[in-house]
């Protein structure tokens, strides 16, 4: 695989059977997740798909959003065979083109080892998480 990715926003590029294996099985904040659930989330959200020169999908990356005032940056994966070869600058720097423009109050997202990769695109640690508060599922 070469090094260059090209992001796409158009779902129907974007091979949700992937997705959800990576979720499901290699995702440790989704591992599980139903093929129906990945599906039904894509379809409510903003989703970046990006792809090799051969066409083959190697990261993703979701933005739920009202599109005025919030959004929040989730299910980033990049394919482990691909990691190192820009996937995850590609998707970043094109979430960050997609929501800048719509002038959000607040984009947030949620990582457990990527926080140099989003400090590159002005992704910045919370002030005062103390005012964050989370309702756990049902």
């Amino acid at each position: 695989m070469t090094a260059a990715v090209r992001v796409t926003t158009d779902l129907e590029d974007i091979d949700l059977d992937v997705v959800h294996r990576w979720l499901s099985e290699e995702a440790y904040w989704a591992l599980g997740r139903s093929r129906e659930v990945v599906e039904a989330a894509a379809r409510a959200s903003v989703n970046f798909g990006a792809l090799d020169a051969d066409g083959r999908l190697v990261g993703y990356a979701r933005v739920v959003t009202d599109q005025v005032t919030f959004a929040w940056l989730c299910d980033v994966f990049v394919d482990p065979a691909a990691r190192g070869l820009g996937a995850g600058k590609a998707l970043a720097g094109a979430v960050v083109a997609a929501v800048r423009p719509l002038g959000l109050k607040r984009v947030m997202l949620a990582t457990a080892d990527a926080h140099e990769l989003y400090r590159r695109f002005g992704f910045e640690g919370v002030t005062d998480p103390e005012k964050l508060m989370i309702l756990g599922a049902a």
